[in-house]
């Protein structure tokens, strides 16, 4: 199998998905994602830095999408309408026949410190570049903030309650629900 074969990132991902769920993701090497990948572990590194970056793979690609689409909403909505929007847009990506590598990858996160500080500390850089683009479009720093940083929690705590909840359910009903009851409890404080 050559390294030039376009779907080998998705086949490596796939490997370290089942051993890491399989093994545990501190007792999985990358040089066993790539035998099970059927390629050499030097084309595991070609394509990834290190077995983290297989699950993490693709975020500063996501933090962008979400950044632009808060910048693209028209300036007549209100940002957390904007915010909602940059959410949905994303949830979309994921309801496109992705649920069962989210499951997994979340599982595989869930179960190990060191990967749930890494989820957290791109969430976290996620909010610092939404908080930008929210302060750009006239919005005061500290509610910017605010803003971003409760637009993150509805995204992780709405990638729990899809990852396992009604399997009907898209992610994107998930993320309006939870963002309306967002409103619901900033209203009511």
């Amino acid at each position: 199998m050559g390294r030039w074969e376009p779907d080998i990132r998705v086949k490596l991902q796939e490997a370290a998905l089942t051993l890491y769920l399989e093994n545990g993701f501190d007792q999985t090497t990358a040089a066993q994602i790539a035998k099970l990948a059927g390629v050499t572990e030097r084309t595991f590194f070609r394509h990834f830095a290190d077995k983290r970056e297989v699950l993490f793979d693709g975020s500063d690609a996501l933090k962008e999408l979400i950044c632009s689409s808060v910048a693209e909403a028209s300036l007549s909505k209100p940002p957390m309408d904007a915010l909602l929007h940059s959410l949905v847009v994303v949830a979309e990506i994921f309801d496109n026949g992705r649920k069962d590598f989210v499951r997994k990858r979340y599982d595989v996160i869930s179960a190990n410190p060191e990967l749930r500080e890494r989820e957290l500390a791109k969430l976290a850089d996620y909010a610092i570049g939404i908080a930008k683009v929210l302060k750009e479009r006239g919005m005061d720093e500290l509610r910017a903030i605010l803003a971003a940083e409760m637009t993150m929690t509805v995204l992780r705590v709405g990638m729990q309650q899809w990852v396992h909840g009604d399997e009907g359910e898209t992610f994107a009903t998930v993320i309006c629900k939870l963002f309306t009851e967002l409103r619901a409890v900033t209203e009511e404080a």
